[in-house]
């Protein structure tokens, strides 16, 4: 049988779609053509990293995946319909457009039951201080994959500090140059290398199983 993290990760649209049509058809469980999505999704981003694939095939990836997941998730077990565990606000922060691994947590975050508020990519930090004032998530997210970044992260974080909201809402980045220095210097709670410790740290945070 064809392996469905590598026809997502070649991009072969056509062939990833109807292989998930035929695992759903056999009454595969759902969450198994989820992980694989998600493996495709990783290899994507190390062609990626590696300059193998740009920017289009890192889009392309991106719909393929939604496709993917649009035909699954109403086969999960328990469904999506079930009350959710908690808020996960998420964002790539200002002065930074990539969107491959927040698109992978959100995904991740979702498929494990958060209610996911996705502000896109290059947002600044006055919008995200302001959503976190509207949706009060438990959890925010900041993405992102240029060093750039880690400057934009840490200002955002400050302003979430000035807006008095800090102590409301538990911080984790995640990106391709992220470490336990950047987290310091940005003054987050947390990082995490990949998306399934981000939803394990998430789940602990709020104390879900």
């Amino acid at each position: 049988m064809a392996d469905l993290a590598m026809l997502l990760a070649d991009l072969k649209e056509d062939e990833a779609i109807k292989l998930t049509n035929e695992r759903l058809a056999k009454g595969e469980d759902a969450l198994h053509i989820l992980e694989d999505s998600r493996k495709g999704m990783e290899i994507v981003g190390k062609r990626f990293a590696a300059g193998e694939y740009f920017i289009p095939d890192l889009i392309y990836s991106g719909e393929i995946l939604r496709e993917i997941s649009e035909i699954v998730k109403p086969k999960l077990k328990g469904g999506l319909q079930s009350k959710k565990l908690g808020k996960f606000l998420l964002a790539t922060v200002a002065g930074d457009i990539h969107d491959i691994g927040k698109d992978i947590v959100g995904f991740m975050m979702d498929i494990s039951g958060f209610e996911v508020i996705d502000m896109g990519i290059d947002v600044p930090k006055e919008k995200i201080v302001a959503r976190i004032k509207e949706s009060k998530p438990q959890i925010v997210g900041l993405s992102g994959f240029l060093t750039l970044a880690f400057d934009s992260m840490k200002e955002t974080i400050d302003a979430i500090k000035a807006a008095g909201l800090r102590q409301n809402v538990k911080i984790m980045i995640g990106g391709g140059q992220i470490d336990e220095e950047v987290r310091r210097y940005t003054g987050a709670d947390a990082y995490r290398p990949d998306a399934v410790a981000a939803v394990t740290l998430a789940k602990e945070w709020i104390g879900a199983k």
